[in-house]
């Protein structure tokens, strides 16, 4: 009798486990890595609103249609990419099994970000649901062991990586956002800055008026560190609490 465990699951998170378990990248000849790599290499340079199979197959020298021979779709060769273009999550030099989980779960979020620094055409690919994928359960996985001797339960753990995915790739998205017009962030926010000075009243926007008079869209403060930390307080807060501790550190 046929399993019906993986109804209703998409065809592309079968592909991805296939492609862990079989390590295809280093076989010669056509094969789903070797597409799947193509068109990341593709997004990269030119970015996901020109990727094609067309593209794709032109890339590698074959024809369109044998590609569908190992992807169904375009939307399936997009899961697939996204999933491979995160890769393996480094080894944390704190946080795994030493207990210092702020120092490591600070060492995954900038790694984490520096996924989509390497390819900001993901941020464009909606995130369809809770992770199912090996690439993306990776990260997962190590983001959680940090957690491992927090006494917090595994619903909270869960909770706060998934507030770290989040953080992360909201932030990827402002600033990469941003810099897509060829500037850096930080000459992109002057700029900002500059045109606001233009239409901002003190008496209609007091407090962006504030912002403004202070230089804050010129500062080269790293945000992404500041947002970082009060996330991290927020979790050390709960991990004080089910440590029977006072949240605020107060005797």
């Amino acid at each position: 009798m046929t399993s019906d465990k993986n109804a209703g699951l998409p065809s592309g998170i079968h592909v991805l486990w296939d492609l862990r378990d079989r390590e295809q990248r280093g076989r010669t000849g056509l094969n789903t890595a070797r597409i799947v790599a193509a068109a990341i290499a593709y997004a990269d340079e030119n970015g996901l609103g020109s990727l094609s199979m067309a593209r794709v197959a032109e890339r590698l020298e074959f024809a369109t249609m044998s590609l569908y021979r190992h992807v169904s779709s375009k939307d399936e060769l997009q899961s697939l990419m996204v999933d491979m273009a995160y890769g393996m999550p480094p080894e944390l030099t704190a946080g795994d099994g030493d207990g210092d989980w702020r120092a490591g779960l600070e060492q995954w979020a900038r790694a984490f970000l520096e996924v989509f620094r390497r390819h900001p055409w993901m941020l464009q690919i909606p995130v369809s649901g809770p992770p199912l994928e090996p690439g993306q359960l990776n990260w997962l996985e190590r983001g959680l062991r940090t957690l491992g001797r927090t006494g917090l339960t595994p619903n909270e753990k869960l909770s706060a990586m998934l507030l770290m995915v989040g953080y992360v790739r909201n932030n990827a998205q402002l600033s990469l956002g941003m810099a897509g017009q060829g500037e850096s962030e930080a000459e992109l926010m002057a700029h900002y800055g500059q045109a606001m000075d233009k239409f901002i009243d003190s008496e209609n926007f007091p407090a962006v008026r504030e912002l403004i008079d202070a230089g804050t869209f010129e500062a080269t403060d790293d945000d992404f560190a500041f947002g970082l930390q009060r996330v991290l307080d927020g979790i050390e807060v709960l991990i004080r609490i089910r440590a029977g501790e006072n949240p605020l550190g107060h005797a």
